[in-house]
């Protein structure tokens, strides 16, 4: 018999040929039953909760491919021998171009600008800074890191790295103390984990350049709110946050009234195109599945 695939919600028919021949698909119903059956694989789309829902219901199950590429919500409920892949890779592409507009945006003071707009007032200021020399330092160095760096060099900065675990050109976390004092701007993009959480604590903020800007598109409580807006009241440090610790960010919360901050709802990923780039890889992790071939971003740790 061919291999069960199940899907969390409908493919759109313009991307039916990425599945391959060979398979038995299903779908998930909006509303679930108690049992949903057998299969093999599950494919789910970007909703950790309904992929959650969907797998609890299928006897049998061997692999969980999501198109996220946080998957910290999920790992814990992973039964045992199940293996879960997430979406790196997907979301490169449009979670830079987010880290490129909001450090641009805060650097430029755009945020300013457009309040001005706003009011409809004219108002002329000065002390903006562009990228030209400015050291930016991308913390959790993957994939999507390597596309921020190919799009801030050419604006003539420089970039340090720094990851896991040390390897040529890319600094082991350890560094992290005497390179922070360096940066001009400090991108966030380590997925959460026991080890990640609060990473950006006071100290780390405190080992910050004066004035320099924390761009945060990894997860809202890698960051320490509270030690975030202690540092952002006493204008020592500005921000750009995709995500925030908690959220959804309730109306009236602090941080929404914090000085120098730009804050954007989770949409760093939120493109047209990422879709077709989720099913495309998805229906590729199908192929190598019935194929016997190693499965790509199984994670591991948490990773």
């Amino acid at each position: 018999m061919p291999p069960a695939v199940w899907l969390t919600d409908t493919i759109p028919d313009s991307l039916r040929t990425v599945l391959p021949d060979g398979i038995d698909v299903h779908v998930a119903p909006p509303a679930l039953p108690d049992h949903l059956g057998s299969g093999e694989m599950l494919i789910g789309q970007f909703s950790p909760e309904r992929t959650v829902d969907v797998m609890r219901r299928i006897d049998g199950l061997r692999v969980v491919q999501v198109m996220s590429a946080g998957v910290d919500s999920i790992v814990p409920q992973m039964a045992s021998g199940v293996i879960l892949c997430n979406g790196s890779g997907v979301h490169d592409s449009s979670v830079a171009e987010w880290v490129v507009m909001a450090t641009l945006a805060m650097r430029r003071k755009l945020p300013e600008h457009v309040l001005s707009q706003q009011s409809q007032h004219w108002e002329w200021t000065s002390g903006g800074a562009d990228l030209e020399d400015a050291t930016v330092l991308i913390v959790g160095y993957g994939s999507i890191g390597a596309a921020v760096e190919a799009r801030v060099l050419p604006f003539g900065a420089r970039v340090e790295r720094v990851a896991r675990t040390t390897r040529d050109g890319v600094h082991a976390a350890d560094d992290l103390s005497s390179l922070l004092p360096q940066a001009d701007v400090v991108v966030i993009l380590v997925p959460l984990t026991a080890a990640t959480h609060h990473i950006v604590d006071a100290a780390f903020i405190t080992r910050m350049k004066p004035g320099a800007l924390l761009v945060n598109a990894a997860r809202g409580p890698v960051v320490d709110t509270d030690a975030l807006l202690e540092a952002l009241r006493a204008e020592r440090i500005a921000a750009a946050l995709d995500v925030t610790d908690p959220e959804p960010l309730p109306d009236g919360h602090p941080l929404w009234s914090a000085p120098n901050v730009l804050i954007t709802p989770h949409i760093g990923g939120a493109v047209t195109r990422v879709f077709e780039r989720g099913w495309r890889f998805a229906g590729e992790q199908v192929r190598r599945y019935i194929a016997g071939e190693p499965l790509r971003n199984v994670v591991s740790d948490g990773y």
